[in-house]
């Protein structure tokens, strides 16, 4: 789907300092069109819908790329904020795999960000006589009732055994599986409701929603500002056990032989697609361990100096999907998952998040998160295999990660 060309509707735009330090995500008005990516009170949110785009194939990243840079170049900008996120912007959600696909870029009628302590406001097209409209009461899902996905934990686990069987034999050496839950309420659910619960939980991941995708995610895939890249790669995982303190589960998790490899394996795979764009780059010698509320994971960090001018569409689609939620060799990986996984993952475990229209922003890997469609929502959650795994490990590990979701949606207030 493509909106008309911009350089024959000749639509303006203006970026200004606005004052308010309402928390962003109490800004957007509605359930409808609800638009974000924010951590720690900064980020973005948006509303209203002046354009939309859906990509969709092996090549959908080179089709965002080309129609975003068309439609960015025929706005007229006053910006006057100069800060990363200003002007026009797009809010990105991509589909994991090639086919089929469901991939979406919408860009917001209004968009209000903050950056280190400053608030703007962008507006396409004639502006209204204020940029915040009046926020309609945020509703709490009623009666919850779960039922199994494309594919229960039974079948789950059976993918999982049948994985390690195939990389015991030397088919390949890891490989990303998830499996789905359905959760189904009596009336529409309002994406904000899950959003509020998401940022107060987990302060220190990205809260997004694109296109009913919603979720927090710790990881970025990447983040691109001017010629320097960024990315944090997280695989390896051990959530709470009865009895072992969080500094024990920590040392537990850093001396995993299994979690380990893992790591290296996620590690590896983004260096070796990024650095053919990059004259340097970095890489953390070691990594450290992330914590977050139900979970913790080997971390490390990604940093590069751009040899041309890719973007950040570009280079998401060069990485994508790297053996954090692939695996490792990445086609075997990807055709294993189709295979064993036999569902559609529709943007679950896609880059999501925000690009400007000089090529920067922020894409993240959409995990912990759930698709919000009317009164259903369809979380997602899987980790990663390699061949010392456990089955029933496994399954613990993405009941676990299911936890951020599910305590969101059945919060009390």
């Amino acid at each position: 789907m493509t909106a008309p060309n911009p350089r024959a509707t000749g639509l303006r735009a203006r970026s200004r300092v606005v004052r308010t330090d309402e928390d962003l995500l109490r800004l957007l008005p509605s359930a409808e069109e609800a638009l974000a990516w924010v951590m720690r009170g900064e980020g973005l949110v948006g509303w209203g819908e002046a354009a939309r785009f859906e990509p969709s194939g092996a090549d959908r990243f080179e089709q965002a790329d080309r129609w975003w840079r068309d439609y960015a170049a025929g706005i007229d900008c006053a910006d006057e904020v100069g800060l990363p996120g200003s002007g026009p912007v797009a809010f990105v959600s991509m589909a994991f795999a090639d086919d089929p696909g469901s991939s979406v870029l919408v860009v917001p009628q209004v968009l209000v960000g903050r950056r280190d302590g400053i608030t703007w406001v962008t507006e396409i097209g004639e502006p209204a006589e204020g940029p915040f409209h009046a926020v309609e009461p945020v509703r709490k899902p009623s009666t919850i009732r779960y039922s199994e996905g494309e594919l229960s934990v039974t079948d789950y686990r059976d993918a999982v055994e049948q994985a390690v069987k195939r990389m015991r034999a030397g088919e390949l050496d890891k490989v990303v599986l998830a499996h789905d839950l359905v959760a189904s309420v009596e009336e529409t659910v309002d994406p904000r409701f899950l959003l509020h619960g998401l940022s107060a939980k987990y302060p220190s991941c990205w809260v997004f929603s694109v296109d009913g995708l919603v979720g927090a995610t710790p990881e970025m895939l990447m983040r691109r500002q001017d010629s320097r890249v960024y990315s944090r790669v997280l695989a390896g995982t051990m959530w709470p056990h009865a009895g072992v303190d969080a500094d024990e589960l920590a040392q537990e998790l850093l001396a995993s032989a299994k979690n380990q490899g893992e790591h290296t394996y996620a590690v590896e795979s983004l260096a070796e697609a990024l650095r053919p764009f990059c004259s340097s780059m970095s890489v953390s010698p070691r990594p450290h361990v992330l914590r977050l509320p139900n979970v913790m994971h080997l971390a490390s960090d990604v940093a590069g100096e751009l040899a041309g001018e890719s973007s950040l569409l570009r280079l998401a689609g060069a990485v994508h999907p790297t053996a954090a939620v692939g695996g490792t060799p990445r086609a075997k990986a990807v055709a294993t998952i189709t295979e064993l996984e036999g569902m559609d993952r529709g943007r679950y475990a896609g880059p999501v998040g925000w690009v400007d229209a000089n090529g920067d922003g922020e894409v993240g890997i959409a995990l912990r998160c759930a698709q919000v469609a009317g009164s259903t929502v369809r979380l997602f959650a899987g980790g990663g295999v390699v061949p010392d795994s456990d089955p029933d490990t496994e399954v613990a590990e993405a009941a676990a990660k299911m936890i951020p979701i599910r305590d969101a949606l059945e919060r009390a207030d």
